[in-house]
């Protein structure tokens, strides 16, 4: 996701980019310090995701830019204000805006927040990219990705494959899956699999060594870790959406039936699909992803298609 931060306080921008960044939420696509600075040709150029935006500012405050920007701003805003006044937060609402934080900043209370606009604009785009696919081929499943040919086939390239089917083309977290899968395949050359699994752990830090390199410090890769696992974890549910969407489309389509309830729990899958029907995110906690169940179907799943 890419984030666009309005506010008079160069403070305020500055801890806002921090949490972004430490917390792998996104990019910085960019930062004013009063209203009257953006619009939506700056917007689209930069191609923005989510706004943060001051309610109070000197020139153009952040109810006349949200008014500015309605109807021409695919993208959600998020408010940002210590003031209280419910008449000034119920025209923010009326306008659009959906979420709102307040100040001095809550790191906990931002995280949350911008998790849960992400996590809408990806149902979002998730279905439109569905739903666009859909009309262009005039079937009720994806275009099929192309298998690679027999002197193509490596754990990598089948591992690519078998992600595309899952709806990842493009994410941040694919580069870390094929990078696993690609450890998971040399470590069983010495390590049998049938006597279980490396741990996760133990492969994330693998990953991250190879990473950051011979000069890479005990810090840097206990960063990396985190950020590994986040945009995996991030894949993963984006993968949940995508096959969800396709089951919610036509419950016999041939992706659906393949992976859905090998890759996840059929429980979550119909949480998942509630959620697209609804358009509105589900309850912290009601899907709990197993990582570590969605890597090995994926290694078993690539390792197939290399037979």
């Amino acid at each position: 996701m890419r984030f666009y931060i309005v506010d008079d306080n160069p403070a305020v921008r500055s801890m806002l980019e921090q949490i972004i960044e430490d917390e792998d939420l996104g990019t910085i696509a960019g930062e004013a310090e009063d209203g009257a600075q953006i619009d939506i040709a700056l917007l689209a150029m930069k191609q923005v995701d989510i706004v943060l935006i001051d309610l109070l500012m000197p020139v153009r405050d952040g109810i006349e830019t949200v008014r500015e920007l309605s109807g021409g701003f695919d993208g959600k805003i998020v408010m940002i204000s210590q003031v209280e006044s419910k008449e000034l937060i119920g025209k923010a609402y009326s306008l659009g805006v959906e979420y709102y934080i307040t100040k001095p900043i809550n790191r906990l209370e931002v995280i949350s927040v911008l998790r849960k606009v992400t996590e809408r604009l990806r149902l979002q785009h998730s279905i439109k990219d569905i739903q666009k696919t859909l009309n262009a081929i005039g079937l009720s499943g994806a275009a099929p990705a192309k298998e690679p040919s027999a002197g193509e086939k490596s754990i990598v390239s089948c591992g690519n494959y078998v992600l595309s089917d899952l709806g990842l083309i493009g994410e941040a977290g694919v580069k870390d899956l094929l990078e696993i899968l690609d450890y998971l395949y040399r470590y069983e050359s010495s390590n049998p699999l049938e006597q279980g699994f490396p741990q996760l752990l133990e492969i994330y830090q693998q990953i991250a060594r190879k990473k950051l390199g011979p000069s890479a410090t005990a810090a840097g890769i206990k960063k990396e870790i985190k950020a590994a696992e986040q945009r995996v974890r991030r894949s993963v549910n984006q993968s949940l959406t995508h096959l969800a969407s396709l089951g919610l489309i036509d419950y016999s389509n041939p992706k659906f039936e393949q992976y859905a309830t090998k890759f996840f729990d059929l429980s979550d899958i119909r949480i998942k699909m509630r959620e697209l029907e609804s358009e509105q995110a589900s309850s912290p906690g009601l899907i709990r992803h197993n990582i570590k169940k969605f890597i090995q179907v994926l290694y078993l799943e690539s390792k197939k298609l290399m037979e």
